[in-house]
């Protein structure tokens, strides 16, 4: 069992960011970049923009880049301070004493002064036909991230609750319609967000509804001609099945933050989501930071992320240095 100042759980730009401040102040970071549950296929090494296309928000590339060329050279910058970096799934914490005892896909590997976890959020998907050969093609879990790559264009935003009447009225800044499609008759947003979309000009509802299908063929390779074309949904009254034309599909039926492992021993909100002091990535348990999505249920951004791994970094260094241990 290695022993290790500052262990990462978890990668994408919380836990590479945190990576290179910790190896910047000279503290041997390890990360382990798989998250923490070797059958959860969601949590890739770089994290979601590994099934991104084209970043266009991500300040300092003014032409865009792609999301895995983005996070290769995140790695690559976390690499080169001498971030040690382990390809595998955290399978077990003890964070009753320290240091942590982390388990990795089943042996006991590590035992950690300080904790950072940026193991993320996934959007909550529907399952269907054609969602994730398209996701990056169309589909989108995220209307702030991909709403600009829709101007002029007609878009469905699947979903009832808050989330998706946000998502919707983000969009009509870009697309020509946005037809909001909902398995129910009345929505489960609040009054406030369900009026404000029912009045937008733009927005338009189909009720008692579900999408079975994102219809269309995954482009052969980046510029080339595809995507989404359409939606397939069946009325659930009436059993009619029709195509939805459109060039744009939104997931926003919630997320899901990564931290079952952590039940019990970090606290949590209602939704799973890591509680953090306010200013500060520093959890309920001391020596234990959170960063990125997995604390994040607002904002959700590359940019935060980022910031919010730094900010883990200094308080892990801080911490280590209040308890006088030397690096």
């Amino acid at each position: 069992m290695d022993d290790v100042k500052v262990l990462i759980i978890g990668s994408g730009p919380a836990g590479y960011t945190a990576a290179v401040y910790a190896a910047r102040a000279n503290m041997q970071p390890v990360l382990v970049e798989g998250g923490f549950d070797a059958n959860n296929a969601s949590l890739l090494p770089g994290g979601q923009l590994m099934i991104t296309t084209e970043v266009e928000n991500y300040p300092g590339f003014p032409e865009g880049i792609q999301g895995p060329e983005l996070m290769e050279r995140f790695k690559a910058q976390a690499e080169r301070f001498g971030t040690k970096i382990i390809n595998g799934f955290v399978t077990k914490v003890d964070l009753s004493k320290r240091p942590f005892v982390v388990e990795v896909e089943g042996a006991p590997m590590f035992r950690a002064q300080t904790l950072l976890v940026s193991t993320g959020a996934v959007a909550k998907l529907l399952e269907i036909p054609g969602e994730r050969t398209l996701m990056g093609h169309g589909v989108s879990a995220c209307a702030t991230c991909d709403g600009a790559f829709f101007k002029n264009q007609d878009v469905v935003v699947v979903g009832g609750g808050d989330t998706a009447m946000e998502e919707a009225l983000f969009l009509t800044k870009f697309a020509k319609k946005v037809i909001v499609v909902h398995r129910r008759d009345t929505l489960r947003a609040s009054k406030v967000m369900a009026n404000r979309a029912k009045s937008h000009p733009k927005i338009e509802f189909v009720w008692n509804t579900a999408v079975l299908e994102a219809v269309g063929d995954k482009p052969a390779s980046i510029g080339a001609a595809g995507g989404l074309t359409g939606v397939r949904v069946e009325n659930l009254v009436t059993g009619e099945k029709s195509v939805i034309p459109a060039n744009g599909l939104f997931i926003a039926i919630g997320h899901q933050p990564n931290t079952k492992i952590f039940e019990g021993q970090l606290a949590m909100d209602a939704a799973g989501y890591l509680v953090v002091e306010k200013g500060s990535t520093k959890t309920n348990v001391a020596g234990v930071f959170a960063c990125g999505d997995v604390q994040d249920p607002t904002y959700r951004q590359a940019i935060t992320a980022a910031g919010t791994g730094c900010m883990a970094a200094i308080d892990a260094e801080r911490w280590l240095d209040a308890q006088g241990v030397a690096h």
